[in-house]
């Protein structure tokens, strides 16, 4: 950073893009220029105003292993007042911390800019039955299962035990390996290829061992009896694998809400942002990248921008193309192969809630989110907004659920007039007995094209060279989710740009501490 008034171009505005851009400005002498294709702030982690009712895409829980991480966003927003007691113990990474509940805490009827501490439950809809998620050996599940299902699961785990698949190569054998031939075919194998539109056999296993790395048949049976001596107050549970979560912090106006915060901190500091711009073209000079073009579909201008640094979060299938002949050929090629699944919501507001009323004599399900393992319905997960934040939803006496579709960008899904769309989602939740027709006050459709990066395909097998070229470039760095091709969680997409900074400021040229991360246990989250 020898040079007078440095300058990084940050691509994109998600969790990954504004966290460099934050913190390049508080520690560094580095000014950030942000851009960002679409309008909006936060990417995939933005929430969606439809008329006074809130939706998160995809959901977010706040919680990681990493103190860096929850400082971060305790530094954005404070947490909520409450009912606990005066202190409230956080642990995490083997520390712990206590956080004052004094009378400056916020209360949340009074302002909006404050976390809430929420508890977690999500659930799976099989056999038109409700199960624990993750799996566990309640007296529900054995009751909903059946003598006969439970007696292949049990003797299938034991098969899988004793002898295990020696060459963990897909993430059909990553989930045999761990709960059995039996389970994995009746809980992982549809919804898995429902959620990748493939087979677990063409997905490799480093997706498994990336996303729910630790849990297992094993680990539940032990989280199900440490459950009775946990302490409540323990917010970041350092010791429960993640997927098994039971309380999370989450801002009251969901999770964009915490990246609008930033990028107004971005702005006011010094820092700019850019919306409406896309990355078209990567200049480069002596292996290091000299220039980006950006250019404005609306207005159709360009704009040529000279950098000292550029973190990249947009798609790696896109970067490899805008760099053109600075790459080998065989990149390119690989580059253009990589795939996606694409994602989109569609809201339902509610009068009723059915299967609530039906099975718990209230009026809404407790759940964040239900994983619909039903083959004959194309949705995969419902979500109920009004249990992230009872903020979200303008009329506290109406539900608000969001209906969740897996695609790819141009599919007939994809294609699906909203009108259509709408049809569908609420024939789907009729069939399930979630609802009835007229329950639906309102609705809207959400698309969310390159959703997650896929971990199969002919561009997969070959990104460790595409990494290496693109880790050529000296001043250049891949973070976040898309910009790594890495099923990256925000926490960890704001990780990949902490150590990025570290690097810049301790004068490294390696990323390998970059691509670390989400690899170590001490990384491992699930949503």
């Amino acid at each position: 950073m020898s040079k007078e008034n440095p300058v990084a171009v940050i691509i994109g505005a998600g969790p990954a893009g504004l966290t460099a851009a934050w913190e390049l400005l508080r520690r560094t002498d580095v000014k950030p220029l942000v851009f960002e294709m679409t309008q909006d702030t936060g990417g995939i982690s933005k929430t969606v105003n439809y008329k006074g009712n809130r939706i998160d895409i995809g959901g977010h829980r706040f919680f990681s292993k990493s103190d860096r991480v929850m400082d971060w966003w305790l530094d954005v927003l404070p947490v909520e007042a409450g009912d606990q007691a005066a202190q409230l113990d956080i642990h995490y990474q083997g520390k712990q911390r206590q956080l004052d509940l004094d009378d400056q805490r916020p209360d949340p009827e009074k302002t909006d800019e404050v976390f809430l501490i929420r508890q977690r439950l999500s659930r799976i809809f099989y056999l038109r039955r409700f199960f624990d998620y993750p799996l566990s050996l309640s007296l529900t599940t054995l009751r909903n299962l059946g003598v006969v299902r439970l007696v292949r699961a049990g003797s299938s785990y034991v098969r899988s035990a004793m002898f295990p698949i020696k060459n963990e190569s897909t993430l059909e054998d990553f989930f045999i390996n761990r709960f059995g031939r039996e389970l994995y075919q009746t809980f992982f194998k549809d919804y898995t290829e429902k959620v990748w539109g493939t087979s677990c056999r063409d997905i490799g296993a480093d997706w498994g061992a990336q996303r729910i790395k630790g849990l297992s048949i094993t680990k539940a049976v032990k989280h199900a009896l440490g459950s009775m001596f946990r302490r409540d107050g323990d917010l970041a549970q350092k010791h429960t694998e993640t997927s098994l979560i039971e309380r999370f912090i989450y801002p009251k106006l969901g999770p964009g809400q915490l990246w609008e915060q930033v990028a107004k901190r971005v702005a006011a500091s010094g820092g700019e942002l850019h919306y409406g711009w896309r990355a078209a073209e990567l200049r480069v000079a002596d292996e290091r990248i000299e220039a980006v073009r950006f250019d404005n579909a609306e207005t159709g201008e360009s704009r040529w921008e000279t950098v000292d640094y550029v973190f990249s979060t947009m798609p790696v299938r896109e970067l490899v193309a805008s760099l053109g002949d600075a790459l080998p050929d065989e990149v390119r090629t690989y580059g253009a192969q990589l795939e996606y699944r694409d994602f989109m919501t569609v809201g339902l507001l509610l009068k009723r809630f059915r299967i609530a009323e039906r099975t718990l004599g209230k009026k809404s399900l407790p759940d964040n989110w239900i994983y619909i393992q039903e083959r004959d319905v194309k949705v995969g997960r419902v979500q109920v907004f009004n249990n992230w934040s009872p903020y979200m939803v303008a009329d506290p006496e109406q539900i608000w659920i969001g209906l969740e579709y897996f695609c790819n960008e141009g599919d007939e899904l994809w294609e699906m007039p909203d009108e259509q769309m709408i049809a569908l989602a609420i024939e789907e939740m009729r069939r399930l007995e979630f609802i009835e027709a007229e329950d639906v006050i309102d609705a809207t459709v959400l698309r969310m094209p390159k959703a997650y990066p896929g971990y199969f395909g002919e561009g997969y097998k070959h990104m460790d060279e595409i990494r290496a070229a693109l880790d050529g470039f000296e001043n250049l760095f891949l973070v976040g989710r898309n910009g790594m091709h890495r099923y990256n969680n925000q926490d960890h997409s704001m990780l990949t740009s902490m150590v990025a900074v570290d690097n810049i400021i301790a004068g490294r040229s390696d990323k390998e501490n970059v691509w670390s991360v989400n690899t170590e246990d001490d990384y491992h989250e699930q949503k």
